[in-house]
């Protein structure tokens, strides 16, 4: 008698919980940006937000909870119910670089949290200030070898795409550069054209203005293809330093263990909104994006590739959090 009852209740509750899947969403959705508004994944929420609403019939509510590089906000949605009510937009710095440099994570990015979708991949510009004497790649590797720790390079922070890109530069040219953190982009990018940095690695979307303008100088791009914004621009791969890779992400994620039906509603609502006009103009063609709309199963699959990239990197650079 106790296990028939036993057996009713799970069957209810799977009843349940199929039905709730069936019916989703009936309220508003809060979606998490673990950072301060204005950045580039607040922008992406922003935008993704508004057309999902539209597609889902409820409001996506975008909420900021910043702080800990990433890791509030995102522990934030770990630890919320798995219901779909709970969402977030991240980038690759919580879930794939932070916990190499954080001993103590509060979360398992792997364990923790449902990819949905990864929504945008982006890299990175080595540029120079156009008035440098540094005139290509192999100029400012033959610079940097005759005169080790004198190069200087800004990034937006320890463990931040350019920073990671300037460290494997190092890596593979066997010399040492000088990293200056910035708290954005946009200090950084002063510093360079001002002439206190001799280069960096920008995001393409926040360099591709100066560059059109004459003021800064390309050499190459981080990932594995060209920049659509940049197609002239050969990637690291081509000039030389094979396999050379720092790409970042933007994606849609969910607590661990939400309903698999809910998980592939909202995937079907994403690759539905990056299709949409408006958003391939806003995030890509004026972001420098590329829009993925990817399965939950290669978002998880690219979220542990960026695992073990970043890790082996980190180890080998001796990167530490200040």
């Amino acid at each position: 008698m106790i296990k028939t009852t036993i057996a009713l209740v799970l069957a209810l509750a799977g009843l349940a919980g199929g039905t709730q899947a069936q019916t989703y969403p009936v309220k508003p959705i809060r979606l998490i940006v673990p950072y301060a508004a204005g950045g580039a994944a607040d922008i992406t929420a922003r935008v993704v937000g508004q057309r999902m609403s539209e597609g889902l019939g409820v409001t996506v509510l975008v909420e900021n909870k910043p702080g800990a590089n990433g890791v509030i906000g995102t522990d934030f949605v770990a630890k919320a119910l798995p219901d779909g009510y709970t969402l977030l937009m991240d980038a690759s710095g919580p879930l794939v670089v932070n916990p190499w440099l954080n001993a103590s994570m509060p979360y398992d990015p792997v364990k923790d949290l449902s990819p949905v979708s990864q929504v945008t991949s982006y890299q990175y510009v080595l540029v120079v200030a156009s008035a440098s004497q540094i005139r290509s790649l192999p100029d400012l590797v033959a610079f940097a070898k005759a005169r080790p720790a004198t190069l200087s390079y800004g990034s937006t922070g320890i463990g931040g795409g350019g920073h990671l890109a300037g460290e494997l530069l190092a890596l593979r040219t066997g010399t040492k550069l000088i990293h200056i953190p910035y708290k954005g982009n946009a200090p950084a990018l002063a510093d360079l054209l001002g002439g206190q940095l001799s280069f960096t690695f920008d995001t393409v979307i926040t360099s591709v203005p100066h560059i059109k303008g004459g003021r800064l100088r390309p050499f190459a791009v981080s990932g594995l293809k060209r920049s659509g914004s940049l197609p002239q621009v050969p990637t690291m791969n081509e000039s030389g330093f094979k396999g050379f890779e720092i790409t970042q992400f933007q994606g849609l994620l969910a607590p661990a263990r939400t309903d698999p039906a809910i998980i592939a509603r909202l995937h079907q609502e994403v690759v539905a909104t990056l299709k949409t006009p408006m958003i391939v103009q806003k995030l890509g063609t004026e972001g420098g994006n590329e829009l993925l709309g990817s399965t939950p199963a290669e978002f998880a699959q690219q979220i542990k590739h960026d695992l073990a990239l970043y890790q082996q990197l980190i180890r080998e650079a001796g990167i530490k959090q200040e």
